[in-house]
């Protein structure tokens, strides 16, 4: 089992950057493939980012291609999330999750989940 804890959210300007970190507990960080969901008001959670336990092959919603980049760091036990040239409408609650078994894109894919890190993104 892994415990998750998100941080880095904040509100920024349309235009700017944040990068998001996810702890993880345990020693097995490097056997989880790990990825990135959001949640606005009154939407579904939506696949942001996911990528291999090594690290290989990340990838990503049309909607953030090209401006948002998922890394990891097996030593840190920790998944980042580059967000740059961010748009009013990348405003959610950001989830890191994690699945021992290759989970794509789906929310009921990722057993463990992390509490959520708010982002807001003013025009």
């Amino acid at each position: 089992q892994v415990q998750l804890v998100e941080s880095g959210g904040g509100l920024v300007q349309a235009g700017g950057s944040l990068r998001l970190s996810c702890a993880a507990s345990g020693r097995t960080f490097s056997s989880y493939n790990m990825a990135w969901f959001r949640q606005a008001p009154g939407k579904e959670r939506e696949f942001v980012a996911h990528i291999t336990r090594s690290g290989d092959n990340p990838f990503y919603a049309d909607s953030v291609k090209g401006r948002f980049a998922i890394s990891r760091d097996n030593v840190q036990n920790t998944v980042y999330l580059q967000m740059n040239t961010l748009k009013p409408e990348d405003s959610a609650v950001y989830y890191c999750a994690a699945a021992s078994l290759y989970a794509g894109t789906t929310v009921v894919g990722y057993p463990y989940w992390g509490q959520g890190t708010q982002v807001t993104v003013s025009s």
